[in-house]
């Protein structure tokens, strides 16, 4: 499913048009990125949490020329699936 379908989805189950569904999926996003992006943890009761996480600087090597290269450090998104979640796709 990607997100224009997603959007079609949230409009046909909530009865919103397709214009306000969205809105209120973007918003969504929006609100969830910016959260992370403040550094906070985002919990969906029943579906799962989002948040981030630090990955240190590291070696790798250009698999092209063999060359060592470094990795630097990032901050990732990270996304945990709820028990709800985990036992609902499971069926």
């Amino acid at each position: 499913m990607n997100k224009t379908e997603l959007i079609a989805e949230v409009s046909k189950k909530t009865g919103m048009s397709k214009k306000d569904a969205e809105k209120a999926v973007n918003a969504t996003v929006d609100a969830i990125t910016e959260a992370l992006r403040a550094g906070d943890k985002v919990q969906l009761v029943g579906f799962g949490s989002f948040e981030t996480k630090q990955r240190e600087a590291r070696m790798g090597r250009n698999p092209k020329t063999k060359e060592p290269i470094e990795i630097p450090a990032s901050t990732v998104p990270v996304f945990k699936a709820g028990k709800a979640l985990k036992d609902e796709v499971s069926k």
